[in-house]
């Protein structure tokens, strides 16, 4: 049994729509489908990762890189062999593929390389100053504005 009805939850929630996607989308997931280039995620620091993608036969014209959104695309595209060759063992697969990795919020592709047939691509997360956390300092007054127009206020009423 692979299904997850996640109905209760989307009762009480708003705007979490884009995570039911993402939930039925991995599990109508074929295992095949992953195993086409192979692929390494790495952590680098909290904010930082590398996508690492084995494209042994690409070149970088063949290779594209594309961001929409949350959703990160890379696609081969294999030339067609000039000349029909005759393998006794065929080992590297030279196919097309699409490869689509969903990415977290104010996460950006920042740099891509391809050295020796791996094709990196590094992501860095750019929170926006202001959905960073903040700290506020205690202080022992307050400012003049916040307090003063309230009183000023009940003082003029009364004349």
């Amino acid at each position: 049994m692979r299904t997850l009805d996640l109905t209760p939850l989307f009762r009480s929630t708003v705007g979490f729509d884009h995570l039911a996607r993402l939930v039925e989308g991995a599990s109508r997931v074929d295992d095949q489908a992953f195993a086409y280039p192979p692929y390494n995620i790495e952590k680098l620091s909290d904010d930082a990762y590398r996508v690492t993608m084995a494209v042994a036969g690409f070149a970088e014209s063949d290779l594209e890189i594309r961001v929409e959104g949350q959703s990160l695309t890379v696609t081969g595209n294999a030339k067609k062999e000039e000349a029909p060759q005759t393998y006794l063992h065929r080992g590297i697969a030279g196919r097309s593929f699409e490869r689509r990795f969903q990415l977290a919020e104010h996460l950006r592709v920042a740099n891509a390389a391809l050295i020796n047939g791996l094709l990196h691509i590094e992501l860095v997360r750019e929170v926006p100053e202001a959905l960073k956390p903040r700290t506020v300092t205690i202080g022992t007054t307050l400012t003049q504005q916040a307090a003063a127009p309230a009183i000023e206020d009940k003082a003029s009423k009364a004349a």
